[in-house]
């Protein structure tokens, strides 16, 4: 008899050393005895490939294997949905998320893993005075600032790292490591990530990238000016540039995409003869490098013979080939025909673009001053103390949209007998630190110029902002009222475009489920307190969200709710989850419950197997939870789950 197996889904978020230990079982299952792994078996398997030496090249630190224990340490939190934060909460398809970094990395492994088309991130520049970023979710904000002593008695904000610190680099980089390895299994094959830095940490930051990408994806170190003018003040140089360092999830494969054309390249071309193939330019048919077929006279249409091209130089084409070119109409003359020949290159023979530069000058993606503007436009700051020095300019962060996104294909699904057609899929953006927003912005404006379907995911930790009164407490606040602006903004200049200008606001909680922990003084009452499983304070939604996360599945999507025998039922991704988080199924109920159920699953058809989930409290006795599964598993839904 069928029975509906008591327990969520899923605990915690993605084991990722279970699925390294699966994933070498599946390569080498004679590795494996009495689930563990023989290393000595390993070892003989791989042969010489094995670096048994103590030392090697790399980057070494003091905490450096804690650091990568911690990124292996699955999260037993959650997110906890916020729609009256959000805009466009029920079709959006944006997340912000407010928590610590780490902790929301390890919870989206499982629904976004190898979805990632770009990851941007402006980490901190570890400059002694922007570095918090605890390493415990369940720790207040205001708890880990006075243990790390970034705060005073009276809550004043000190510094956070400072360069007498004797783990100056080595808090960041125990900072770094984990979210690093985190972030390289969301990217998709073809995807790449770009970080912005500084001369502080860039050294290290590119063997820390090294050692979790791979030095074979290291694409390039943008320089990016992003001042407009000299800092007299320097004590040495002025810093006018910063660095946004590309690496990307197989160099092998992945190519940038070409730049826009500029109205310069554009001009260059032009139609003196009105040849039909349109608009080109000349370049010079000699060149300095010997060319044994490259010696002959030619005669110009006026009449007049050229020996050759100019003293030590040679013609780039043989003779045969140059009069080919001249019976195509190729050479150009001049307009009296008396000059010396040109090959003609057409606009129509060009690529459509241009090759990415690795110099990307303010006039071209803005600068720092631009980008200080911009977050003031969008955000009321009460004084002027409490606006970002630091933001990005949009514009630098829509170059990198430009390069790295964009024109993504898939086959949609589509009837029997029908043929399937190509159709745009949203490339998803992640910024990890998200600071005021910057990327989510860049990304409104950027699919409003191209129309490509892009979607941002927001990570930001809720650090609060001292001289700030009113409703602007933390960084997070500033992001949401920046987006919030932002939106409207793009909204405003382009009301014709259906761009999503929205986001689901989610944040960082502990679990929904309630943890087994008994007064042992009174295990009686702690009995009773534990029939339900879920904690007191959380809500249908905190759970349903839950439920998404831990069984993979994309917090934006589609969710359907219907009553059935007066009870919620929502249908998750087309059918693919069906819940029933109702507080209380009596017996009487579950007939009509089972087949109303199974009903609206075959309405819905979706597509592979259906997991329904119930709230196991909710059950009157065994029985009806019995006769529930056995309803169910007749009308063809065979997993079934209570928590």
């Amino acid at each position: 008899m069928n029975k509906i197996v008591a327990g969520a889904p899923e605990t915690q978020s993605a084991d990722v050393i279970a699925g390294n230990i699966d994933a070498l079982k599946a390569l080498f299952p004679e590795i494996c005895v009495e689930g563990k792994v023989d290393f000595d078996v390993l070892r003989q398997i791989l042969g010489g490939t094995v670096e048994e030496r103590e030392e090697k090249y790399g980057l070494n630190w003091h905490g450096k294997r804690s650091a990568r224990q911690l990124a292996l340490t699955p999260s037993t939190g959650t997110l906890r949905p916020c729609p009256e934060e959000s805009v466009d909460w029920d079709t959006t398809q944006n997340l912000m998320i407010e928590g610590d970094n780490l902790e929301v990395l390890k919870l989206l492994q499982k629904s976004y893993a190898g979805k990632v088309r770009l990851i941007y991130i402006d980490p901190p520049y570890n400059t002694g005075k922007d570095f918090v970023y605890p390493d415990r979710f369940q720790d207040s904000i205001q708890n880990y600032l006075e243990l790390t002593g970034q705060v005073d008695e009276g809550g004043q904000k000190l510094t956070s790292n400072t360069n007498a610190s004797g783990r100056f680099h080595t808090d960041w980089l125990n900072m770094m490591y984990p979210r690093l390895k985190l972030a390289r299994t969301l990217l998709k094959d073809n995807g790449a990530i770009f970080v912005s830095i500084a001369d502080h940490e860039i050294q290290n930051l590119r063997l820390l990238m090294n050692e979790v990408f791979g030095e074979e994806n290291f694409v390039a170190a943008v320089i990016w000016q992003k001042v407009f003018s000299p800092k007299n003040s320097a004590r040495h140089f002025s810093e006018d540039h910063d660095y946004v360092i590309v690496y990307a999830k197989n160099g092998e494969t992945w190519t940038p995409k070409l730049l826009p054309r500029t109205e310069e390249m554009e001009a260059r071309y032009s139609n003196p003869d009105n040849d039909p193939r349109g608009p080109w330019t000349s370049g010079d048919l000699s060149a300095r490098n010997f060319y044994g077929e490259g010696t002959y006279a030619v005669t110009c249409p006026s009449g007049r013979v050229v020996d050759g091209p100019p003293p030590g130089t040679y013609w780039r084409v043989s003779k045969q080939k140059f009069e080919e070119f001249d019976q195509d109409h190729r050479i150009w003359w001049g307009a009296d025909g008396n000059n010396m020949p040109r090959l003609k290159r057409f606009l129509s023979d060009v690529q459509d673009g241009r090759v990415p530069q690795t110099l990307w000058t303010y006039d071209e993606v803005g600068h720092t001053q631009e980008a200080k503007k911009e977050l003031i436009s969008l955000v009321e700051f009460p004084n002027s103390d409490a606006v970002f020095d630091t933001p990005k300019p949009t514009r630098l962060i829509r170059r990198i949209l430009q390069v790295a996104t964009g024109t993504s294909l898939k086959v949609a699904d589509s009837p029997a007998g029908a043929s399937s057609q190509p159709v745009q899929e949203p490339d998803i953006v992640l910024d990890f630190f998200a600071g005021t927003g910057s990327t989510l912005d860049a990304v409104f404006q950027q699919n409003a110029e191209d129309s490509f379907p892009r979607r941002g995911i927001l990570v930001q930790l809720p650090e609060p902002m001292s001289n700030t009164p009113g409703e602007l407490k933390t960084i997070a606040d500033i992001t949401k009222a920046r987006l919030r602006a932002a939106g409207r903004k793009v909204r405003g200049d382009s009301p014709m475009f259906p761009a999503d200008i929205g986001f689901r606001v989610f944040k960082l909680d502990a679990t929904n489920i309630r943890a087994w922990d008994p007064d042992r003084a009174d295990m009686a009452q702690s009995l009773l307190d534990s029939i339900d499983h879920v904690r007191a304070d959380r809500t249908e939604q905190d759970i349903l969200y839950e439920l998404l996360l831990k069984l993979g599945l994309d917090l934006c999507v589609p969710i359907e709710t219907k009553s059935i025998s007066a009870k919620h039922v929502h249908a998750i991704g087309g059918g693919v989850l069906i819940t029933c988080l109702d507080e209380s199924i009596a017996g009487e109920d579950v007939e009509a419950l089972g087949h109303g159920i199974a009903e609206w699953r075959e309405a819905l058809n979706p597509a592979g197997e259906v997991t329904c989930v119930f709230r196991d409290s909710a059950f009157a006795d065994d029985v009806a939870k019995t006769n529930l599964a056995a309803i169910l598993a007749q009308r063809g839904i065979e997993n079934v789950r209570s928590l």
